[in-house]
C-alpha cells in the first residue's frame, strides 16, 4: 500500500532548444586553416541529421587578432552567411571592440597591437607601425585599414549581435554578469566578463554558450558551455552541437601548426 509513496523522482528535463539544430563556433583568431575543416565537419553533421529547419550556426565572436587570416575568417563567414544552408548569426568580441575603436581613435592602435592587432592589419595588406609608441604612424595605419576594408567587412563588424537567445540557451561572447536579467545585461560584461561570470554560483536563466575564456578543453556544466579552447595556441577550434537531446562537441585542428 506504500509502494507509490517511493516512487523516485523524475529525471530534470533536458535542455530545448525548441526543436532546432544549433551549431556555436568558439573563437577563430584569424585561424581560417581551422574554421575550414570545422565547418565541413559541421556540414556533414548537418546532413546526416536531417533536421526538420534549417540548421542555425552561431559564431561566438572574436574572428580576427592574432592568427594570420583575419580577413579571410570575415570573408568565409559573409560567404556562408550569403548561402542558404544555415542561419548564420555572428556575435560580437571583445576583438571586434578594438578593431571599431581603432578606426576611430588610432591612439589605440599600440593596445591593439599588444593582443594581436597587428595580425589583422596585416591581413587587409596594412603595414603595423614599427615602433608602438610612434603616433603619426598609428594614424597612418588607421587611415589605410578604413580604406582597405571592404565595405561587406565593416557593415560585419557593425552589425554584430550582442547576444542570441534559442529555446533554454543564450549565446553571447563573454559572459554575464550574475544576478543581472539577461534583458538588462551590458554591452560590456556581455563581451569582456571573465571571472565574476566563471566563478558564480548556481544557475542563470538559461544555459549560457560563450567563448571568450581559452580553456585547453571545452567546458560543458550545468550553467554554462564554454567552447573557446585557444585555437592560437592549440590549433583546436570547437563548436558545440545542441538540439532537444542536448550537447555534443565537434573540433577541428588547424592544418598547420598554429602560432603561439
Amino acid at each position: 500500500m506504500f509502494r507509490n509513496l517511493f516512487k523516485p523522482k523524475a529525471k530534470p528535463a533536458a535542455a530545448s532548444t525548441g526543436g532546432r539544430l544549433v551549431y556555436a563556433v568558439g573563437d577563430v583568431h584569424g585561424h581560417l586553416d581551422a574554421l575550414d575543416p570545422l565547418i565541413l565537419t559541421i556540414a556533414e553533421d548537418a546532413l546526416a541529421s536531417q533536421p526538420a529547419e534549417r540548421p542555425m550556426l552561431i559564431f561566438v565572436g572574436d574572428y580576427v587578432d592574432r592568427g594570420p587570416a583575419s580577413a579571410g575568417v570575415v570573408e568565409r563567414i559573409l560567404g556562408l552567411m550569403r548561402e542558404t544552408a544555415f542561419e548564420v548569426r555572428t556575435l560580437k568580441g571583445n576583438h571586434e571592440e578594438a578593431l571599431l575603436q581603432f578606426l576611430e581613435e588610432p591612439s589605440f592602435g599600440a593596445t591593439w597591437a599588444d593582443f594581436g592587432g597587428n595580425t589583422t592589419l596585416a591581413s587587409y595588406g596594412v603595414q603595423p607601425p614599427a615602433q608602438r609608441t610612434d603616433t603619426e604612424a598609428w594614424i597612418k595605419a588607421s587611415e589605410a585599414l578604413a580604406e582597405a576594408l571592404p565595405a561587406e567587412h565593416l557593415e560585419f563588424y557593425r552589425n554584430l549581435e550582442l547576444m542570441i537567445e534559442v529555446g533554454d540557451y543564450a549565446f553571447v561572447h563573454a559572459g554575464v554578469r550574475p544576478g543581472v536579467p539577461l534583458s538588462r545585461q551590458s554591452e560590456k560584461d556581455l563581451i569582456w566578463i571573465r571571472q565574476e561570470f566563471l566563478t558564480a554560483p548556481g544557475r542563470f536563466e538559461k544555459i549560457i554558450v560563450h567563448g571568450h575564456t581559452p580553456m585547453e578543453e571545452p567546458q560543458v556544466l550545468p550553467a554554462r558551455i564554454g567552447i573557446d579552447t585557444g585555437v592560437y595556441a592549440t590549433g583546436v577550434l570547437t563548436a558545440v552541437r545542441l538540439d532537444d537531446t542536448g550537447p555534443r562537441i565537434l573540433q577541428a585542428r588547424a592544418r598547420r601548426a598554429a602560432a603561439a
